[in-house]
């Protein structure tokens, strides 16, 4: 008997010295947050309120977003990645600062791969080129003209240097050969609410950001990066259909954790999410939003990561993009 309680309390103090072993044992103990590294109102966003509610009920405890913008999404990628490995801070990632920030930022104090646990993909969306509302345009070529006709006077915005809304004005710049000027903001939300104030004039960025600006008139949208138009924006060409050729990108929305989060914490988070993503309605709210729901394994997530990460480092580079 005397072994037996020895034994117990032995495991007992083991499991309190290792936070990891408890997190195995009993996930999630309290709730779970989702950072979000960047403003409300963006497609990374909309993708972790897409599955925050149905997260929730599967999991039994609250599942809290925290949007954590700022310093081109590190803030929030630096929260997440000191982090305890417990599961219950996670990384609603953006593609553009997940893998395009490592080759703008090199202190910016988190790695992409060593930092991070891949846990499952979520959603990606295309780029539409957004204008407000009252700027004398109405198609992609009386855009060109009128910045040609009129160089350095228009600007436009982006969720933060080295985004991908930077990377797709500085794209739509070299294929137009027009000099607009950069005008970086803390995310998609800011940056849209001075785009319908006039504050800025484009801004290029995912759907779920403008959809509902653009069917009330305050926003027009010219052209959308996908190959074929989108069901939330039916009338809005395909940029090879405005004369863009070339000018093809997208955004993906992936769920990361701290480096060394328990393996059965990574496939009940893929399972769970798995089955939102493949629920009718989630797939509604996301196609009305301009946003397709895109479900990977962990291995793959992380495969996939490092492929980006060489792709967008050469992007960078020969765009010649820096975080200044």
């Amino acid at each position: 008997m005397q072994r037996r309680t020895l034994i117990t309390a032995v495991g007992a103090a083991a499991l309190a010295a290792h936070p990891a072993l408890r997190a195995q044992a009993a996930w999630p103990q309290r709730p779970v947050t989702l950072v979000v590294p960047s403003a409300p109102g963006g497609t990374t966003d909309f993708t972790a309120r897409l599955v925050a509610d149905s997260l929730q009920r599967a999991l039994g405890q609250p599942v809290v977003i925290d949007n954590k913008p700022g310093a081109s999404g590190n803030i929030g990628n630096q929260f997440v990645a000191k982090a305890r490995p417990d599961g219950h801070t996670l990384l609603v990632a953006y593609s553009g600062f997940q893998v395009g920030n490592p080759h703008l930022f090199p202190n910016a104090g988190w790695d992409p791969i060593k930092d991070f646990t891949p846990v499952v993909m979520m959603t990606r969306a295309p780029q539409v080129i957004a204008i407000n509302g009252n700027l004398k345009a109405n198609t992609v070529a009386e855009l060109v003209a009128f910045a040609k006709a009129n160089p350095g006077k228009l600007n436009y915005a982006s969720s933060g240097n080295g985004s991908i809304q930077h990377i797709a004005g500085e794209l739509f710049k070299q294929l137009t050969g027009t000099f607009i000027t950069h005008i970086p903001y803390r995310g998609a939300g800011p940056a849209v609410q001075d785009l319908i104030g006039g504050q800025v004039d484009l801004f290029i960025t995912t759907p779920a950001s403008v959809v509902q600006h653009v069917k009330s008139g305050k926003l027009k949208a010219l052209a959308v990066s996908s190959a074929n138009r989108l069901t939330a924006l039916p009338q809005v060409p395909t940029a090879t259909e405005a004369g863009l050729k070339g000018f093809a990108l997208d955004s993906w929305f992936a769920l990361y954790g701290p480096a060394g989060l328990p393996a059965d914490v990574v496939q009940t988070l893929n399972t769970e999410i798995g089955k939102i993503l493949a629920m009718p309605d989630i797939k509604r709210r996301a196609e009305e939003a301009g946003t397709t729901v895109e479900f990977m394994s962990p291995a793959q997530l992380g495969d996939y990561t490092r492929k980006e990460l060489e792709h967008w480092g050469k992007v960078i580079k020969s765009a010649k993009i820096t975080a200044d």
